[in-house]
């Protein structure tokens, strides 16, 4: 098992993962390389996989926001976390959250948060069996274009 940075020949996998979520488009837009190219430049956000015999098989979004809490650390917020459908059930996503929060922990994060759907109450167990809180009130306001 690999976990490392997406590479531009991954992006038709990872949208295809987000797109097995039912929230997303699979196919490659202009915007979509658009996104992955600010995200490939920014050191502040890395697009991660966890690959086994070169075959993409999950994937997160890691973000290092600083700010003046948690004694002026950054935090990492994490997001789009999927795991192939026909994987899912035997640990790789825990083992692709344990390599993220040990990815911040060596940058020097105070803490690693995320979000989730309020009707993903499967993923809200997982996430609870790996030591994350329920803590805050998430809110979101969507920004028609």
């Amino acid at each position: 098992m690999i976990f490392r940075v997406a590479t531009r020949a991954d992006l038709p996998v990872v949208l295809g993962l987000l797109a097995d979520a039912g929230r997303e488009r699979a196919e490659v837009t202009e915007a979509h390389e658009r996104a992955f190219a600010a995200i490939e430049a920014d050191p502040r956000n890395e697009l991660l996989v966890l690959a086994e015999a070169g075959t993409v098989l999950g994937c997160l979004q890691l973000t290092y926001v600083p700010g003046l809490g948690q004694g002026g650390r950054e935090r990492a917020l994490v997001e789009a976390v999927r795991v192939r459908a026909d994987r899912r059930g035997g640990g790789l996503g825990a083992e692709l959250m344990r390599l993220a929060v040990a990815r911040a922990r060596e940058r020097g994060c105070g803490l690693v948060q995320l979000t989730s759907n309020k009707q993903r109450t499967d993923a809200h167990r997982f996430y609870e069996r790996l030591g994350f809180a329920r803590s805050h009130e998430g809110f979101k306001l969507h920004l028609e274009q």
